[in-house]
């Protein structure tokens, strides 16, 4: 058993990451400002032996008690809407909030990990994307508060990693969705299954022919875990390989929900890529992992959850 702490753990995917630790028997200490985690996903885990919430910021400072073996940064506001209304809290959290994290790490000779994204690579020049590849961002652009601070956070923690001798692990996330998702979070998943469930227009930016490559929670939550096991720094790729256009994935949404939603087109929001899919070799080849469940699959179970929220 580790005792592992869990910034971010209130958010979409930090909850169902203290769900699988605790699950396996780990302890969880979870610190969440809750600017854009909620304290609903992780009700049910409070009362749970080894399990403990602390409101904080840890871009402020991160003031918990007691040892622990595995520290797991997994906090920033990651939605498109976050960009316009939370830029320097997003920059804070990926530059102090990182740093006060691993000096947690240090202090504990803790194994430390950091969720960082495929925005990295920003509109990639590179299809689809090895972890090799230095990307393409524009670092004064409105996604840049988030894109930058991934990159600054990736290059402290090796700064971390050369400097204490921390063992560190670094994840790439790929656009995962699920439950627990915030229905306004702008993302496109959540905002084409809101809108099918309304039966509003569904909103398509550009003309639909960009790609992502979308993973289920369940699959981001077992690739990050067998990534935080295993004995390979990284960066890793985790996500799905499966690669579909925004009007694919439209259609999916559309026939799952039956709704008899249309599709409407507004012009493409800056520095948009216009094609993201993990290249997974080395993921397959050092971590023997690949995600499962196909997008219609998982589009339903989301659905079943956007439902149940929405009271449609």
């Amino acid at each position: 058993m580790n005792r592992v702490l869990v910034s971010g753990g209130a958010g979409f995917l930090g909850s169902h990451m203290c769900e699988r630790l605790l699950g396996r028997g780990d302890e969880v200490v979870v610190v969440d400002n809750l600017v854009t985690g909620s304290y609903d996903n992780i009700e049910h885990l409070v009362g749970h032996d080894g399990f403990q919430f602390v409101e904080q910021d840890v871009s402020v400072a991160v003031d918990v008690d007691g040892r622990f073996d595995r520290v797991m940064h997994l906090a920033s506001p990651a939605s498109p809407i976050d960009f316009d209304r939370l830029p320097i809290e997003i920059l804070n959290v990926g530059s102090r909030g990182t740093q006060n994290m691993l000096d947690v790490a240090v202090s504990n000779e803790a194994r430390f990990f950091l969720a960082s994204t495929s925005e990295v690579y920003g509109d990639p020049l590179v299809h689809p994307q090895p972890e090799s590849y230095w990307g393409n961002v524009n670092p004064i652009g409105p996604r840049a508060v988030y894109d930058e601070a991934k990159r600054y956070a990736e290059s402290v923690t090796m700064a971390y990693h050369r400097t204490y001798d921390l063992d560190v692990r670094i994840v790439r996330i790929f656009n995962t969705y699920g439950p627990r998702m915030r229905p306004d979070d702008g993302r496109v998943v959540s905002n084409f299954i809101t809108q099918a469930l309304r039966g509003d227009s569904i909103t398509v930016y550009g003309d639909g022919s960009q790609t992502r490559s979308f993973c289920y929670v369940d699959d981001q939550v077992s690739g990050q875990i067998t990534l935080l096991d295993s004995e390979h720094t990284g960066p890793f790729n985790i996500g799905n390989e499966g690669e579909f256009t925004m009007i694919e994935l439209a259609e999916v949404v559309v026939d799952v929900t039956n709704s008899s939603s249309e599709i409407t087109f507004k012009p493409l929001p800056q520095d948009d890529p216009t094609r993201r899919r993990p290249d997974l070799t080395e993921t397959k080849d050092k971590l023997s992992w690949k995600a499962e469940v196909d997008l219609k699959t998982g589009v339903t179970r989301t659905a079943e959850y956007f439902a149940k929220v929405l009271s449609i």
